[in-house]
């Protein structure tokens, strides 16, 4: 058996991954670093985002605002102290970006342009097109080349922390390929493998969002953090999830129902709407409501009937068509391309149908504003961490800041923690790594005759977090929900698979992912349960007040031996105590 060993283990090849270990092999060139990722890096999520990253750059914006901003969008849940540190180093980093050669959009005269995003009172969100995304995990990989100190494992899945000595000491993994296992030994490592969007049936993420690295954590006794709370956008393709960016809001676009109505003016977005008044803020800039409040709204006008019926669900019209055929191509060229390609509709003529669709997890691994989580070797960032900075509601375009950000903050502190630790044992890496090669051959590669397939049982899951876990809950759906998690995860000790074949066996990798998304769905649904109060993105019709006495604190889940074990610790406050939420304050 092969093993392999580095100083820094980063697991993930996205945004947050490649930052991480461009920091270290730029900072500490003498330091090995490993990045392993399930996909080719390109092909990791980050590629997806659309509409742009947050970082104060107008002399009319200020530090506190984007921080204002941030803490009050999160329905104050979010820890201050991560948020003055997200802002404060937001624009030294964007700013690297274009030293690397991201090609920000700009304005006649050369500056950067900006434009507005939900939630945010000024314009802060950088943009490169509306394929922000794209450009930046190019820049990134691209960067990452020129350093002989990065080693890649591209196409390598985990399957389990080594911890021993009280310490994270590397990992075990499969080379997809082959089929064989290996162990990766590490000083230290980094969790950047992204969100968990498919526990749900209709999400604008990618089949590779499965909740690989929250899990891992989970197992390794690390709590995850706030995973009550989902967040939905409240524009995706009816059938397909592929999401159109905020950006088309951004730039003038107005939602509509079936009645031809701006219909969120009937609904509270943070702030009290005369609807008489043309000139009230709220009238000109609703569509740039905070996310949980637009996907709300979208789900009361479907319960009024003023939604159209499609066979892909209800949705209602994205309008963008005042914005002209120049500025749309000029701005969101990937908005029109997705209409056309995904719904035969050019939306410089229609109207682009829109509906509610999972999006972001704002919870995940419980980290330190370091990236460092209770298991000494071990840290996380991005959105498979919780920091927290988003809290209860992400504001749009603080999360591709977000992976910048903390993903090189906690490369720093876990180049600095495995300088102080000996390197693991060969005995040690081997030894796990047959232990969990004996582990699967037993479970998923022994036939044992069972009925039960993967998609069968993923497909439940989705169902009933979807059912029980949306964007509104209450208790007794919640109860079912949990109930029917813990017999699919029973269903899935007793899955085995009919292709036990070794070289690119797909349907093996998908059986793990299957058993990450039942722990994510597992610590949602219980964390949502003992919530009961009402906040951001986590709205209990049985508990409709927001209860800052009793719940001004995050939720940790615990993994057991049964039901996980819920606690609970405060939020950071600094600066901003809690009080209404209002959104567009003057």
């Amino acid at each position: 058996m092969e093993t392999f060993q580095h100083d820094v283990l980063i697991v993930g090849g996205g945004g947050a991954g490649l930052r991480a270990a461009i920091a270290i092999a730029r900072d500490h060139p003498d330091v090995g670093v490993g990045v392993i990722s399930k996909v080719y890096p390109m092909r990791s999520h980050t590629v997806a985002a659309e509409g742009g990253a947050a970082a104060v750059i107008s002399p009319t914006d200020s530090l506190d605002d984007h921080a204002y901003d941030t803490i009050s969008g999160s329905d104050w849940l979010a820890d201050q102290d991560a948020v003055e540190i997200l802002v404060e180093n937001a624009s030294k980093e964007l700013l690297q970006l274009e030293h690397w050669g991201c090609p920000w959009s700009r304005e006649p005269d050369g500056r950067i342009s900006v434009r507005p995003f939900g939630g945010m009172k000024l314009e802060r969100t950088w943009y490169a097109a509306d394929k922000t995304g794209f450009h930046l995990l190019h820049t990134l990989f691209q960067t990452s080349l020129k350093y002989d100190a990065i080693n890649r494992y591209d196409e390598w899945f985990v399957t389990s922390l080594i911890v021993a000595d009280g310490r994270c000491q590397g990992v075990t993994a499969i080379e997809i390929r082959t089929g064989e296992m290996h162990p990766i030994g590490a000083r230290s490592v980094i969790l950047c493998t992204g969100g968990a969007g498919r526990v749900y049936p209709f999400t604008t993420n990618g089949n590779i969002k499965t909740g690989d690295g929250m899990a891992l954590a989970y197992r390794a006794g690390v709590p995850l953090k706030d995973m009550e709370f989902v967040q939905y956008h409240p524009t995706g393709l009816p059938g397909t999830g592929i999401l159109i960016t905020e950006a088309a809001r951004g730039e003038g676009g107005i939602l509509v129902n079936k009645e031809g109505r701006r219909y969120l003016q009937n609904y509270d977005l943070g702030q009290p709407l005369d609807i008489n008044d043309p000139n009230h803020p709220q009238k000109q800039t609703m569509e740039l409501g905070p996310r949980d409040r637009l996907s709300q709204a979208f789900i009361k006008e479907r319960e009024a009937g003023r939604t159209f019926e499609g066979p892909d669900g209800d949705y209602v019209h994205l309008d963008i068509r005042h914005l002209g055929e120049r500025e749309i191509d000029r701005k969101i060229p990937m908005v029109r391309e997705l209409a056309v390609r995904y719904v035969g509709i050019d939306p410089v003529h229609k109207p682009i149908p829109v509906r509610t669709v999972v999006h972001y997890m704002m919870g995940g691994i419980d980290t330190d504003t370091n990236g460092a989580t209770s298991l000494p070797g071990l840290f996380a960032a991005g959105e498979c961490a919780c920091v927290s900075v988003n809290g209860a509601n992400r504001l749009g375009s603080n999360s591709l800041t977000e992976i910048l950000v903390f993903g090189a903050r906690a490369a720093s502190v876990a180049v600095d923690q495995a300088g102080q630790v000996p390197p693991p044992s060969n005995q040690l890496l081997t030894t796990s790594a047959r232990s969990q090669e004996m582990k699967l051959k037993a479970t998923l590669l022994h036939p044992n005759g069972g009925s039960d397939t993967v998609s069968g049982i993923r497909t439940a899951l989705q169902e009933t977090l979807e059912e029980g876990a949306g964007i509104f809950r209450d208790g007794a759906t919640l109860e079912r929900t949990c109930a029917s998690i813990a017999q699919l995860q029973d269903r899935y000790e007793k899955l085995s698979l009919v292709d036990t074949s070794r070289t690119f066996n797909t349907d093996l990798v998908a059986a793990l992912e299957l058993g990450a998304m039942l722990e994510i769905g597992e610590a949602i649904a219980h964390s949502a349960l003992a919530r009961t109060e009402s906040r951001g993105s986590h709205q209990r019709t049985d508990h409709p007040d927001r209860d800052d006495d009793g719940f001004l604190r995050h939720s940790l889940a615990f993994r057991g031996e049964g039901d996980p074990t819920i606690e609970y610790k405060e939020v950071t406050v600094t600066r901003w105590p809690p009080s209404e939420r209002v959104y567009g304050r003057a």
